[in-house]
């Protein structure tokens, strides 16, 4: 029970770090802001203490199974982090925040080309939009969509080499997969795999779906606040993190249903082992 309560203690303290540090990064954060984002980190905070103090499940899906939610967790941290810094550089440069800038900067120009993500969030902006402006969206979206992607890959090999998740420790669906109802729904191993594939092909879309959906919205008058340092940086990094989580949780899902496809096999040829000939 204590080690229980602690580990949940530690995750709330780091998700509410997550929450506010862009806005401890970035300078000339007003009053009203800062209020805002402590308020939207305390509930994060609590809502994660809930649910991993519990001992049943409700909403966190792979909570047994780490390292999945804590790679979540870095990527996004990693996503917020870059962003804040890199945009801190364009409005108080230093030594460190250029480092950054300079990085994201290069990348931004090498994945800036044609139908790409980055160059369908850049041509979000408005037309007339300053060439500072221009340069500092196509840094922070290279080096989001960047990362998100290596965190991708850096899953993928994790579960192909490393045998996640059952490395460890036995699987359990119910426990990992709080929302799936295993007897509902036709044959298990068909579903997870469909909701596998449609994670990883909406994973894959959305980074193009989403500059496209904003660019309609902006024909309607909503348009996204650029102009505020806080906004590009979560705008951004949501951008970049919804679909690599999606994509992760689709390599999840298709890893269970080949653990469960194993498993089927191996209990088929030991029921033929014993049946009488």
């Amino acid at each position: 029970m204590i080690h229980r309560l602690a580990g949940a203690a530690i995750r709330a303290v780091i998700v509410a770090f997550i929450v506010a540090a862009p806005a401890l990064v970035l300078p000339g954060v007003g009053a009203e802001v800062a209020q805002m984002i402590a308020l939207i980190g305390l509930v994060a905070a609590i809502l994660t203490f809930v649910e991993y103090v519990s001992v049943f499940p409700s909403l966190i899906e792979f909570r047994a199974a780490p390292p999945l939610n804590r790679m979540r967790a870095g990527l996004l941290a990693m996503l917020l982090l870059m962003s804040a810094l890199v945009v801190r550089d364009a409005l108080l440069p230093s030594l460190p925040t250029g480092a950054a800038s300079g990085v994201a900067t290069a990348i931004g120009r090498l994945v800036d080309f044609p139908f790409s993500p980055v160059r369908l969030a850049v041509l979000v902006l408005p037309e007339g939009a300053p060439r500072e402006v221009v340069i500092l969206v196509r840094a922070v979206a290279g080096a989001a969509y960047v990362i998100a992607m290596g965190g991708v890959l850096v899953f993928a090999i994790y579960v192909r080499l490393l045998g996640w998740p059952i490395r460890r420790q036995a699987f359990n669906v119910w426990t990992n997969l709080p929302m799936f109802d295993p007897t509902t729904g036709g044959d298990v191993l068909y579903r997870l795999k469909r909701d596998a594939h449609f994670n990883l092909a909406l994973g894959f879309l959305l980074p193009f779906l989403l500059p496209a959906a904003a660019k309609s919205a902006a024909a309607f008058g909503i348009a996204l606040p650029y102009g505020a340092p806080l906004a590009l940086v979560w705008t951004v990094s949501i951008w970049a993190f919804l679909p690599a989580s999606l994509m992760m949780r689709g390599i999840a899902l298709l890893r269970v249903a080949d653990l469960i496809e194993e498993k089927r096999r191996r209990a088929y040829a030991q029921s033929e082992h014993l049946s009488p000939a």
